[in-house]
């Protein structure tokens, strides 16, 4: 059996990093099970770094730079690969979404994907004009809103200023149905929703929106900007994102409050 190609390193600081592994793995007539061991992973856990699927960390940089006599290669490589813009990022956000323990998200201008309904992701598509193909792209969100069946269902802290409830999405009755759908939504004991009220004025929040992402295994964070949003890796940036949804969310009203909030937004689209 051939061993795949290595990824081709012009593509993103990502794919250089998987190449190199394998690359100095090779001049070294190391086998991927023996870095495995020196790593302390499996065989199938180095083939996913030198595919360029599976990303390493601090310590992994540091143990590879001592293995390979590097010099800080690696983890200089790594720096640059979580500061960089990852063309593939989208394809990366949703695998962390996925598998996701915890996910935090605040939202200034629209009801966040996992909380759309059909008609209103519809809508902005077709509003946004950004994607080729509607229906796939659609297909895509109902995929990614799975995770909040999953079991154990991830737990969601989801921030939203009191704009997002009023831009008229789809029309009066889109609105209708995706206010009831966050209504019924926030019943869930794994989902805590809550408003930042207008009355609040200018915010912490107002400069974009964005998620946080976090599992035993890994943690990333998103932030979204046109013509296209940035995955975060680096942990300095992600404890930022972080601090940054706890002060917007101190001026949040209570998930009761945020409930008659929604309720009240609804009735004004009768």
């Amino acid at each position: 059996m051939h061993a795949k190609p290595s990824p081709d390193p012009m593509i993103s600081m990502w794919t250089w990093l998987a190449h190199d592994v394998r690359f100095y793995r090779t001049r070294a007539k190391m086998s991927g099970t023996r870095l495995g061991e020196l790593l302390g992973c499996d065989r199938s856990t180095i083939s996913r770094i030198e595919s360029a699927t599976l990303k390493i960390d601090d310590k992994q940089a540091k143990i590879l730079d001592r293995i390979f006599d590097t010099g800080g290669h690696f983890l200089r490589l790594l720096r640059y690969a979580e500061l960089g813009h990852d063309p593939d990022w989208f394809k990366a956000f949703i695998g962390y979404e996925k598998t996701a323990a915890s996910i935090r998200i605040y939202e200034a201008l629209v009801i966040t994907g996992l909380l759309q309904i059909e008609e209103y992701n519809r809508a902005l598509l077709m509003a946004a004009r950004i994607v080729d193909d509607v229906e796939e792209a659609l297909a895509t969100l109902v995929a990614r809103q799975a995770v909040l069946d999953r079991d154990p269902p991830p737990n969601m802290w989801v921030l939203l200023n009191e704009s997002a409830l009023r831009q008229p999405v789809g029309g009066a009755e889109v609105m209708r149905k995706q206010l009831a759908h966050l209504l019924e939504m926030s019943e869930h004991p794994h989902i805590s929703l809550r408003v930042i009220s207008t009355e609040v004025g200018a915010h912490v929040g107002l400069d974009g929106s964005f998620s946080v992402l976090e599992s035993p295994a890994s943690r990333a964070a998103y932030t979204s900007a046109l013509p296209q949003g940035r995955l975060i890796l680096a942990a300095a940036e992600i404890e930022w994102y972080k601090d940054r949804f706890e002060q917007i969310g101190s001026d949040a009203l209570s998930r009761s409050s945020s409930r008659q909030m929604i309720k009240q937004v609804l009735e004004e689209f009768q």
